[in-house]
């Protein structure tokens, strides 16, 4: 949490522009100071002091009004990935035996108030430092400057498209399902090794001479080149082409300097229905809710169980932001176990709700042990915990 910026305080004095009220004679004239009786005195201070508070108070409510280069996030809804949305299940299952499944398989949300979407003033930043379940960021760490609502709209519906197809592959993936999944260049960085040798929408074929069957086989593949220059062959719109590339070493790792995107075909359809809720922290809790719906019996024993964390196609849960807020939402919505990343467990420490035990996991695999586990009545505690450090 952020300390909310300080206020400087006003010179005192009279705000600019407000005297006390003179006396005045019948025909206009300013009347001597002399001439002037102790009441005519005493009502020109009183209205001068009733002129000099209305602008302090004016000018106080303009101060406080004026937005604040702040974000605040506060608990959003828990929405039950086995339950429903607007009469529609939040997952559906075609092509495929799926079965109904009780309990609750929570995802849990952040409302996020501030930056290109609406405005925090100093009155909604003192408020939000007094509560404890609410958290405040400055502006720029959580939107790049410049950054547009339209631009967040658009982010956050797209990583939630990403986040609804990888929790599908992962969910097959994790109960041996076969599906086909393609990696493709979706962004090239500027100085990137791939500039002029790669483009934007290229499907990778092999690299090294490796079939790109996932960005962990490509990633395997460079650190064992150890920076050698690699042949990446890709289908450019149905084409075979051809580029050979020297990797670039970041943060210890060796790179093409692309941005990946996953496309899929699965054997069946999943659809995924939640409206107004973006952003990729929803995949493990799908995940989950997948697996329930295509196996027999409840995964949760009827439980009301929560969580949040990234998925990748293998099954690698990722770190989450306002984990502190979710912890709340998900208590608020009767959940007792909540699955949090382990990338997020210093933040977990110390903002465990009473009445919600946590459990940290890595992998779907380690999320699925966990539900079934505490289903059958197994203490939370005994189960991998988040600790300081």
């Amino acid at each position: 949490m952020v300390n909310p910026p300080a206020v400087p305080e006003k010179d005192g004095g009279q705000p600019d522009g407000v005297r006390p009220e003179e006396g005045r004679a019948e025909d206009g004239a300013a009347a001597p100071r002399a001439a002037r009786s102790p009441k005519a005195a005493g009502s020109g201070r009183t209205f001068a002091a009733v002129i000099s508070g209305l602008a302090a108070l004016v000018l106080g409510a303009t101060v406080v009004s004026v937005p604040v280069p702040y974000v605040v996030e506060s608990p959003g809804p828990a929405y039950n990935t086995l339950g429903q949305t607007g009469g529609k299940d939040v997952i559906s299952i075609s092509g495929h035996p799926s079965y109904p499944a009780s309990g609750s398989l929570d995802l849990t949300t952040v409302y996020v108030n501030g930056g290109p979407n609406s405005d925090v003033g100093l009155i909604d930043l003192a408020r939000s430092w007094f509560d404890h379940s609410q958290g405040i960021l400055p502006q720029r760490v959580v939107y790049p400057p410049g950054t547009t609502r339209q631009q967040v709209s658009d982010e956050n519906a797209s990583l939630m498209q990403d986040s609804e197809q990888t929790s599908v592959a992962a969910a097959l993936g994790a109960l041996g399902i076969q599906y086909d999944q393609q990696l493709n260049v979706a962004s090239i960085a500027d100085g990137s090794p791939s500039s002029g040798k790669l483009k934007v929408g290229d499907k990778l074929v092999s690299v090294g001479g490796q079939k790109a069957t996932s960005l962990a086989v490509v990633q395997q593949t460079l650190a064992a080149g150890k920076g050698a220059p690699v042949e990446v062959v890709v289908d450019r719109g149905g084409a075979p082409a051809t580029a050979t590339v020297t990797p670039a070493q970041n943060q210890g790792r060796w790179i093409l300097g692309v941005g990946i995107r996953y496309t899929y075909r699965f054997p069946f359809d999943v659809q995924i229905e939640l409206d107004r809720v973006g952003g990729p922290s929803a995949g493990m809790m799908f995940a989950l809710g997948i697996i329930d719906k295509l196996t027999p019996g409840d995964l949760t024993g009827g439980k009301n169980i929560a969580g949040t964390g990234t998925i990748d196609p293998d099954g690698s849960v990722g770190a989450i932001g306002g984990i502190d807020q979710k912890l709340v939402g998900a208590r608020a919505a009767g959940a007792t176990l909540f699955l949090a990343p382990a990338a997020n467990c210093n933040e977990v420490v110390g903002h465990i709700p009473d009445g919600l035990a946590v459990v940290k996991v890595s992998t779907l695999r380690e999320a699925r042990s966990a539900v079934e586990a505490y289903a059958q009545g197994r203490a939370p505690a005994s189960l991998p915990q988040c600790t300081a450090g």
